[in-house]
């Protein structure tokens, strides 16, 4: 009885301790699993040696350790952003530049990501503009940020390996799944200028519920 309970309880930590890894374009910093539930995975500055990326057909490859999952990209203009509100828009709604958006499996994927079609002003050849990674898993919202300088000319590496898990898995497909949690932690609706949108809906009650699951299986020890 013991054992099996200690591997629930094992099974459950290792679910709430997933996360995801953003692979390309190479994120502001080293990847930091405790750090990720902040903004940037709490590298707060832009770095200075910003990576080129296409103004068109560019594309974003990231791993997931959720069987089931949500991602959003958000964008900012500022030179260096260092807040949530930095990825706004000024009437203060989300900035996206891929709407929110359903996926499943483990292992990598690749996300078409073409910001000439976002409609966001400023975004054009030479600008210099952030990207944040919104994933949430069902265990609430995980940010990377990547800095990028755009460029008509530049194409994707054939380094970058742009295919999708194989097991039961699918790149983003459906809008309006959850979204991201501000920066203070309340739901919020999220839109961009290319006339679709998502609702930003924050997942909640998840931490609490399982410590209440967690507190009963202890007991039982």
């Amino acid at each position: 009885m013991h054992f099996t309970t200690l591997t629930l309880l094992s099974s459950l930590i290792a679910t709430v301790n997933a996360h995801f890894q953003l692979s390309y374009p190479p994120p502001r910093g080293p990847f930091v699993d405790d750090s990720e539930v902040n903004f940037c995975d709490n590298y707060v500055h832009a770095v200075s040696n910003r990576s080129e990326f296409p103004l068109s057909g560019g594309v974003v490859t990231l791993n997931s350790e959720h069987t089931s999952w949500s991602l959003g990209i958000l964008l900012s203009i500022v030179q260096d952003p260092t807040s949530f509100s930095n990825f706004t828009t000024s009437s203060g709604q989300q900035q996206l530049a891929r709407n929110f958006a359903s996926g499943s499996g483990e292992g990598q994927f690749c996300i078409p990501l073409d910001l000439s079609s976002t409609g966001i002003s400023g975004v054009q050849n030479g600008a210099n503009v952030t990207i944040q990674l919104v994933f949430n898993g069902g265990d609430g919202s995980l940010y990377q940020c990547a800095d990028l300088t755009l460029s008509n000319s530049f194409t994707i590496p054939s380094s970058v390996s742009c295919s999708n898990g194989t097991s039961s898995s699918s790149s983003p497909s459906a809008t309006s799944p959850s979204g991201p949690q501000s920066a203070s932690k309340t739901s919020s609706t999220a839109s961009t200028k290319t006339g679709n949108s998502a609702s930003g809906i924050a997942i909640t009650g998840f931490a609490g519920g399982f410590g209440l699951l967690l507190a009963a299986l202890i007991a039982t020890l």
